[in-house]
């Protein structure tokens, strides 16, 4: 998936390599019924701090998404389809195309019905990984974002996940 999207953004063979993608997550998330999805949140929302999210949520409803990245006052679901996978953009692969992708803001619900289980994979730089715009991207000559290591926009990312725009605006770079 990552060689389709590297050769989409126009970057060069192995961008994606070993230091952008060096590490990996897998967790398996398991909701419980709720008689009453209302009183309570799965995952509040958030955008992951990763490359790249892979995500098998199963045959029960409970992903929710924005659309087009607007606060539209209504989630909007992800209708499970029996053995496909959930890709999201994460806020690194928003970083890296200077903003011509765009992270993914989600979360997950209860079901009032049955139970749930999720298994997700994450995809992350290295922690010391230097993490930039590709110079191949940026339009204006001008990058969008400043150069971090990844385990700096982390820590900070820990901190502020609820609320993806402040993770991103402090990341952006000042006219």
């Amino acid at each position: 998936m990552l060689e389709l999207i590297r050769e989409g953004l126009g970057l060069e063979p192995g961008y994606f390599g070993e230091e952008l993608t060096g590490d990996q997550l897998l967790s398996i998330n398991h909701y419980p019924r709720c008689p009453n999805p209302s009183l309570t949140l799965g995952l509040p929302k958030h955008a992951d701090a990763d490359i790249m999210t892979v995500l098998f949520q199963g045959s029960v409803n409970g992903l929710q998404v924005f659309k087009d990245g607007q606060w539209l006052g209504q989630w909007l679901g992800v209708e499970p389809l029996p053995h496909a996978f959930v890709v999201n953009i994460g806020h690194q692969l928003q970083i890296i195309s200077n903003g011509k992708l765009r992270s993914a803001e989600h979360r997950a619900v209860t079901n009032s019905r049955e139970a749930r289980t999720t298994i997700v994979s994450f995809i992350s730089p290295c922690p010391d990984t230097i993490v930039k715009p590709a110079k191949s991207v940026i339009d204006t000559g001008v990058p969008r974002f400043r150069p971090f290591k990844f385990k700096d926009f982390f820590k900070f990312y820990e901190d502020k996940k609820r609320d993806p725009e402040a993770v991103m605006e402090f990341y952006k770079i000042k006219p």
